[in-house]
């Protein structure tokens, strides 16, 4: 379920747990003036999370989610995304 209209769906979010130093690595690079706080995920905020991140990019809140969302499920064809191998 995506309680926050995000595209974003729990099961995304659980798999990606597991390697979000590597996507925050991915977001850095594709992103270069976002620091690790900039990345500091706080459950429960993440309308404000995605705003503070389209502040700083100065990219739309969707394209930062499409990125995100397409990355998590590795469908992304960024060259900057982390391989979603185990």
């Amino acid at each position: 379920m995506d309680a926050n209209n995000n595209n974003i769906d729990d099961s995304t979010e659980l798999r990606t747990r597991g390697n979000w130093n590597e996507v925050k690595g991915a977001a850095k690079q594709k992103w270069g003036q976002l620091t690790d706080d900039d990345l500091t995920y706080d459950e429960g905020k993440q309308d404000e999370w995605f705003g503070n991140l389209q502040a700083k990019t100065g990219h739309a809140i969707d394209d930062i989610k499409d990125w995100f969302s397409k990355t998590f499920s590795g469908t992304s064809d960024d060259p900057n995304r982390p391989s979603n191998q185990s």
